[in-house]
C-alpha cells in the first residue's frame, strides 16, 4: 500500500500535474480535478500515522511523494503541502474531540486545510493571542496564507501576549467576524495557490477548536518537520529539470544534478534535529534548484524564453523556493552563498 502511494504520486505528477502546469500558470487557477485526483489517490492523508487512520508512511516515503508533486506543478504542490502541516498537528493534538471530528475528513481530502503560522514566528509576533472566557482572541497580520477559496479550514497560530506560548486553532477559511480584511497577494509564479494576506482583529477561537498550546521553544522545534517538508520543493524541481535535461541530450549534466540532490537530501534528513543544519541544507537545495533550472534554460536555448516552454516556468519556480517558507537564517545563508565568488580553477 505505502509503495503504491509513492508510485501513484509519481504517475499523477507525470501524467496530470506536469502536462497542465503551464496552463495553471497562465490562468492562475488549479483545476478542481487536480484536488479530486489527489484525494482519490489517498494523497491527502500521507502525514497521518496508522493509529490515526493514515497510511503510516515513513518520512522517506513522504519525502518521495512531496518531491514528485513539486516536480509536477509548483502551485498545486505548494497549496497541498500545507494541508499536511495542519494534518500532522491535528493528529498529535490533545484535543481529542476536535481531532476525532476533523481528522477523518482531512485524511480523505473531504476537508482541505492550510496553515497561517508565519505571524507567530517573528519576534515580536505579528499575530497575538489573548486569553478570554472559553477561548482565545486573536489580533494581527498573517502575510501569506495560501489556498483561499480552495481550502476549508486554516490552522492559525498566534503568540500569547502574557506567556509567549504559541496557540494554534482551527477556523473556517472564509470571511467571518474578527477577520477584517483579505487581500490578494499576486505572485509572479504559483499564483494559482490563491495566496492572500489576512488582517485579524478580535477573531475568537473557542477552546473546543484549539489544536495546541506550546511553549515557544517547543513550537519552533516542531517547525523543523514543516521546514523539512518545504525543502522538498526545490529538490523536486531539480528532479524535473534533470529529466528534461536527459531529454535534451544532456545526460551528464542531469546525472551530476541528481548526485548533488542526493547529497542535499542526506543533509536535510540529518538536520531534522538541528534547525541551523536543516536551514543550511535548505539553502543548498534552493541554490541547486536555481542552477538546475538555469542549466535547463541554457540547454533548450531560445525556445526557453517563450511562455509556452516549461524551462521558463521551472526557472521562475526555482526563484520562488528562495523565499517561500523562509527564515532569517535561510535568507542569510542564501545571500552569502549566492554572492560568494566562484572558486578559481588555475
Amino acid at each position: 500500500m505505502t509503495t503504491n502511494l509513492v508510485e501513484r504520486a509519481r504517475t499523477i505528477a507525470d501524467t496530470v500535474l506536469f502536462p497542465a502546469a503551464l496552463a495553471v500558470d497562465r490562468t492562475g487557477h488549479v483545476p478542481d480535478s487536480h484536488w479530486e485526483t489527489l484525494a482519490e489517490a489517498g494523497l491527502y492523508g500521507i502525514a497521518a500515522p496508522a493509529e490515526a487512520g493514515g497510511p503510516g508512511l515513513t518520512l522517506p516515503q513522504i519525502i518521495q511523494i512531496l518531491e514528485a508533486m513539486a516536480g509536477g506543478c509548483l502551485a498545486t504542490a505548494f497549496t497541498w503541502v500545507q494541508h499536511h502541516g495542519m494534518l500532522a498537528a491535528l493528529a498529535a493534538s490533545g484535543n481529542h474531540a476536535l481531532r476525532d471530528e476533523v481528522l477523518p475528513g482531512a485524511i480523505t481530502g473531504q476537508i482541505r486545510g492550510g496553515v497561517a503560522y508565519a505571524g507567530a514566528v517573528p519576534v515580536p509576533p505579528r499575530m497575538r493571542a489573548q486569553r478570554v472566557s472559553d477561548g482565545w482572541r486573536l489580533s494581527g497580520h498573517a502575510p501569506f496564507v495560501s489556498g483561499w477559496g480552495i481550502i476549508d479550514v486554516i490552522q492559525i497560530s498566534a503568540a500569547d501576549v502574557k506567556t509567549g506560548d504559541i496557540v494554534a486553532g482551527l477556523v473556517s477559511a472564509e470571511m467571518q467576524p474578527g477577520i477584517t480584511a483579505v487581500s490578494a497577494q499576486p505572485l509572479f509564479v504559483a499564483d494559482a495557490s490563491q495566496t492572500v494576506a489576512l488582517e485579524v482583529d478580535g477573531l475568537v477561537i473557542p477552546d473546543d477548536r484549539i489544536v495546541s498550546q506550546l511553549p515557544r521553544d517547543v513550537f519552533m522545534a516542531n517547525q523543523n518537520f514543516g521546514s523539512r517538508l518545504n525543502a522538498t520543493l526545490p529538490i523536486g524541481l531539480v528532479g524535473r529539470c534533470a529529466r528534461l535535461l536527459d531529454g535534451a541530450g544532456e545526460g551528464a549534466a542531469a546525472a551530476a544534478l541528481r548526485g548533488e540532490a542526493d547529497a542535499v537530501r542526506e543533509r536535510l534528513d540529518a538536520g531534522l534535529g538541528d534547525a541551523s543544519t536543516l536551514l543550511r541544507a535548505r539553502a543548498d537545495g534552493c541554490e541547486l534548484a536555481s542552477r538546475a533550472a538555469s542549466a535547463l534554460v541554457a540547454a533548450r536555448g531560445g525556445p526557453s524564453l517563450l511562455r509556452a516552454d516549461p524551462a521558463q516556468l521551472l526557472a521562475r519556480s526555482a526563484v520562488f523556493t528562495l523565499v517561500a517558507a523562509s527564515r532569517p537564517e535561510l535568507k542569510r545563508s542564501l545571500i552569502d552563498q549566492m554572492s560568494r565568488p566562484p572558486s578559481r580553477i588555475d
